[in-house]
């Protein structure tokens, strides 16, 4: 008798669990719909992050360029010492690496509070999740933006300009683009369930910095060692945009590479957001 009922119920618990699982992917491709809809307003709020960040400060973002100029001037006549190059072969490199690193570090770190400093948003108004992460994603371009001006005085200052390459830059940027959307929607879903999650990130992505080529060339080591770089996402990001604005195309395997991160980063994305969207806010 109980073995007949168990299967007569089998079906219909897995009937509600695919309906509820579909139910699932279509608010979720609604969210990402109405978000993208509303890109405007991200941009809106992205810039007004950005001025209530410096708000009462007398150069404003500014001091975003002017810190990151001295530090690539500093770190620039050092390492260039240290590692016997010329200056005007190196500090084009540096600067590159530093302003591409600080948005992608700074990036990993945004994405990580995605949600939770969108409490108060969250909780008094019914919009649609990936506003937030376009919000952040505006918020880090913004920064970037004014720290390009470091690099375009650096190559004006050595006269070394990367030519008709720069071009391959604008689609690898795209791709950080759609990596920037979905970390936020990733990691921002994540650590809103754990809070100790963040300080992980941080301490990864400062070991990453270490293990990346950004203060020294990929060319400084040679062999496995190399060949491993390969399979490191961070070091692959960076190089198929630095690589263009530095005036050589990156090898075949770095952009595949990056291209397999950003489909993975994507897919565990589109799984954890279909998954508890709807538990986001409860969790902020």
């Amino acid at each position: 008798m109980s073995v007949a009922l168990d299967m007569r119920v089998e079906p219909v618990l897995e009937l509600v669990s695919n309906i509820a699982a579909a139910d699932r992917k279509r608010m979720a491709l609604r969210d990402i719909e109405d978000g993208l809809r509303l890109w405007r307003l991200g941009c809106t709020l992205g810039w007004l992050d950005i001025k209530l960040r410096y708000r009462g400060s007398l150069l404003g973002p500014l001091w975003l360029t002017l810190s990151t100029a001295v530090m690539v001037g500093g770190l620039g006549i050092l390492y260039s010492t240290l590692f016997k190059t010329s200056l005007r072969d190196y500090l084009p490199f540096l600067a590159l690496s530093m302003v591409l690193w600080n948005t992608l570090s700074g990036t990993v770190a945004d994405a990580c509070v995605c949600f939770t400093s969108a409490e108060g948003l969250i909780r008094s108004a019914r919009l649609p999740f990936t506003l937030y992460a376009i919000r952040m994603v505006v918020r880090n371009v913004l920064v970037l933006g004014h720290n390009i001006v470091v690099i375009i005085a650096v190559y004006a200052l050595l006269n070394v300009w990367p030519g008709w390459y720069s071009v391959a830059a604008i689609p690898a940027l795209a791709l950080w683009l759609v990596n920037a959307l979905a970390a936020g929607m990733f990691l921002g879903a994540f650590c809103a369930r754990f809070r100790d999650i963040p300080p992980i990130v941080a301490s990864v992505v400062q070991i990453a910095f270490f293990m990346s080529p950004v203060l020294w060339k990929p060319d400084a080591i040679h062999g496995t060692y190399r060949v491993l770089m390969d399979f490191n996402p961070f070091f692959t990001l960076l190089e198929v945009v630095r690589g263009p604005m530095l005036g050589y195309m990156p090898p075949l395997e770095v952009w595949v590479s990056a291209i397999f991160f950003s489909g993975l980063l994507c897919a565990l994305a589109w799984m954890m957001f279909m998954r508890v969207r709807g538990r986001l806010a409860f969790w902020v």
